[in-house]
């Protein structure tokens, strides 16, 4: 009997020990959120920047109270961020777009997001190759820097756009949002796609079936996003549930769209471009065959689940940045490091200028009207507004496991020196934008 009462108080007290870490990290999200709210005049200060600053800080702590032996409160899971993070903040960013000026630029959009995303992979990855073989990493095989190339193309415009207003500059705010959203979904399916074959012998068969197996993985996602979406729209608009409860058409809208993530993960087709296609059309259809109260709920829930997503991302970033096994690697190799993370940092940003200006002239040959054209500053933003590593590419570098453990870690903490870039980058946005 004492044995069961032991056992019982340690179940107890090992929950117990999980549930303090929890609460710690629920109430530095609450301090993310006031901080930001108390900066929020401040145009190079927002949540995501504050996030960072307090994960950073908070991180400290935890080495200095374990004597230097981890920086995290909770440990990272790819189930986590794949299956309860990353839905709402792709979803909500189809949800949220403004549908006319996305697809009026949508060929662009495309142009940039897609083939722009293809050629910046292709330029990172043949730049990886040449550079790092130099350098004696030779650890490292064809998919390997294929998948660096696709890791390191995976953008994040979120700071850009907040310094962006979408009524004063509709083009630029729409080209940088729509290139965003689709880079991010191409990173992905051409991850999968680097995955799915056998890049051993590279040849011409080779290249057909990763073209293939690209341009499958594009099209059925996005085709299944559509089809889910225009589901939701039928059964709300046949049933109409609102004569009967606001909270069932609130409740069905927010499990078809997380339906449709899940069945491209169940398909392993590309879960983020089809949400992302899915919130769109939900927005275009869906949200009008709902009661007005039911609009207002989807609304403000999809743009909460969002930030407060953003923002644990962001906030984790922050710890792991101080990750003692990272900066182990560092200091055993400090000057391979340093080396490792400049050469990505050029190549992302040799990766960029060769699609963005390139594409931009080729978009402005089709282009009749002068305001639809992109000016030489508007190319430059858009090109700086990609040079920000975001959730996605975190969450591919931790999934490539291909990757020997060494040159993993250095693509991480390169990674975070592409975050440390965050303040710097609206700084420079918002001086270039107000310049003559």
């Amino acid at each position: 009997m004492a044995d069961i009462l032991w056992k019982m108080r340690a179940m107890l007290s090992s929950d117990h020990s999980s549930v303090v870490p929890i609460n710690l990290f629920v109430a530095l999200l609450c301090a993310c959120i006031v901080i930001g709210h108390l900066l929020e005049e401040q145009r190079w200060m927002n949540e995501s920047i504050t996030a960072l600053a307090v994960g950073l800080c908070t991180g400290v702590v935890i080495l200095l109270t374990t004597g230097g032996k981890s920086s995290h409160l909770l440990v990272f899971s790819e189930d986590l961020f794949f299956i309860y993070l990353l839905p709402p903040i792709i979803f909500n960013a189809g949800f949220q777009v403004k549908k006319k000026q996305f697809f009026r630029n949508f060929m662009t959009i495309m142009l940039f997001g897609a083939v722009g995303t293809l050629i910046s992979t292709a330029t990172i990855s043949i730049g990886a190759t040449h550079f790092f073989k130099k350098m004696n990493i030779s650890s490292l095989r064809v998919g390997d820097y294929l998948a660096i190339g696709a890791i390191f193309s995976a953008t994040d415009s979120v700071c850009t756009l907040q310094v962006l207003n979408q009524d004063e500059t509709p083009l630029l705010y729409s080209l940088v949002f729509g290139e965003g959203v689709v880079n991010d979904a191409t990173s992905v399916v051409l991850f999968h796609a680097i995955q799915s074959i056998d890049l051993s012998h590279i040849n011409s068969s080779t290249a057909a079936e990763f073209l293939g197996n690209f341009l499958y993985l594009f099209i059925s996602s996005t085709i299944l996003g559509v089809v889910t979406g225009l589901l939701s729209a039928y059964i709300i608009k046949k049933l109409y549930f609102g004569r009967h409860s606001t909270d069932r058409e609130v409740a069905l809208m927010i499990l078809m769209a997380y339906l449709s993530y899940m069945l491209a993960e169940l398909f392993y087709l590309s879960a983020i471009l089809t949400v992302f296609f899915c919130g769109i059309v939900m927005s275009h259809y869906t949200w009008h065959n709902v009661t007005e109260s039911s609009r207002i709920t989807t609304k403000h829930a999809f743009a909460t689940w969002s930030f407060v997503a953003e923002i644990f991302i962001f906030l984790y970033v922050g710890m792991d940045a101080l990750d003692i096994e990272k900066w182990k690697v560092v200091s055993d190799s400090p000057g391979t490091s340093i080396m490792v993370s400049s050469i990505l940092l050029g190549l992302v940003l040799v990766g960029r200028a060769a699609f963005v200006f390139p594409l931009s002239f080729l978009s402005n040959l089709t282009k009749k009207s002068p305001y639809e054209k992109i000016g030489i500053k508007q190319q430059v933003t858009i090109w700086w507004a990609g040079l920000m590593r975001g959730a996605v590419s975190m969450a591919l570098a931790y999934n490539q496991v291909k990757i020997d453990r060494k040159a993993f870690l250095l693509c991480r903490i390169c990674f975070f020196f592409f975050l440390n870039m965050f303040c710097d980058d609206r700084a420079f946005l918002l001086s270039f934008l107000n310049t003559e």
